[in-house]
């Protein structure tokens, strides 16, 4: 009798709970889908532009002539017109050296402030936070004058140097560090190994995820990186590929949307088949990150 009572009070509830607000469920879904679309729409539209333009005459892209027949003209002239091998080169030579420091620089400073006791280290970790708060362009001038006194003006390394200390990225490991069970730590003590040891056999395995999800942060943001590449490079050799990208689409004989959308697409190719072939690693690379 008892038994009855209890099993059919949850049910009766759950009726009384859900079917009230089902309505007022079904009409925030619609809104979240509408407003979702909506959004992916306006920001992907400049992309689609550019894929309609690189694919038909300027004439025919402008008038948005459904029409017009699909031509491949565009990407010849834009391949023929630049050095686009030597700017990919380029770019794949800086992306690399930002990330490489950041990772060693990065990894150093984390396992320091997860792991050791020293005097001032909450308010050297506030300091360290306090570049978050510090845009990027306002260092340009001072940066330019170190860059050049150190003899790395238009050099990769001179293009990388001020980015490899990030700050985002000490936090983050940080925080993936302190996650990670002390019991592995002192296990692999126990086995001989120093701190480097550790930090190489435990720490940096475990934060697998939080490296990914960071390294596909950086390599988008540096790949897409303009005004200090600008800035600090001043000859074809060592541009890479938006200052190319940006000398290219403003010719002194006018501008020719189809050739520029052509290259446009050729800059951003890389990053877009990496991310629609690692999909599914990017996103669940930033849910570990996150849940950590």
């Amino acid at each position: 009798m008892n038994t009855a009572t209890i099993n059919a009070s949850p049910i009766t509830g759950n009726n009384a709970a859900t079917t009230p607000s089902a309505p007022g469920e079904r009409l925030w879904n619609i809104v979240d889908t509408v407003g979702a679309w909506s959004l992916a729409l306006v920001w992907i539209a400049p992309l689609l532009f550019a894929l309609w333009a690189a694919f038909h005459t300027s004439n025919a892209a402008l008038a948005l002539d459904w029409r017009a027949p699909l031509i491949l003209q565009n990407f010849r002239d834009a391949w023929q017109s630049a050095p686009w091998l030597r700017y990919f080169f380029n770019t794949f030579v800086l992306v690399s050296l930002i990330l490489i420091g950041q990772f060693t620089l990065c990894t150093l400073a984390g396992f320091a402030f997860a792991r050791f006791q020293f005097v001032g280290k909450n308010l050297l970790f506030v300091l360290v936070l306090l570049q978050l708060f510090v845009l990027p362009e306002i260092l340009i001038v001072e940066n330019y004058a170190m860059v050049t006194r150190l003899g790395m003006f238009d050099t990769p390394l001179g293009m990388a140097v001020p980015y490899m200390a990030s700050a985002f990225g000490i936090f983050l490991l940080r925080q993936a560090f302190m996650q990670i069970p002390r019991e592995l730590e002192e296990a692999a003590r126990i086995e001989g190994c120093g701190w480097f040891g550790v930090l190489w056999r435990v720490y940096v395995p475990a934060a697998k995820p939080v490296y990914l999800a960071y390294a596909l942060v950086s390599v988008a943001t540096h790949w897409n990186n303009f005004l200090w590449p600008l800035i600090v490079t001043n000859s074809p050799m060592t541009r890479p590929l938006t200052v190319g990208l940006s000398l290219f689409g403003a010719p002194e004989s006018g501008v020719n949307i189809s050739i520029i959308s052509a290259a446009t697409l050729v800059a951003i190719a890389p990053l877009m088949i990496g991310f629609l072939v690692f999909q599914r690693q990017f996103i669940q690379a930033f849910l570990r990150a996150g849940i950590r």
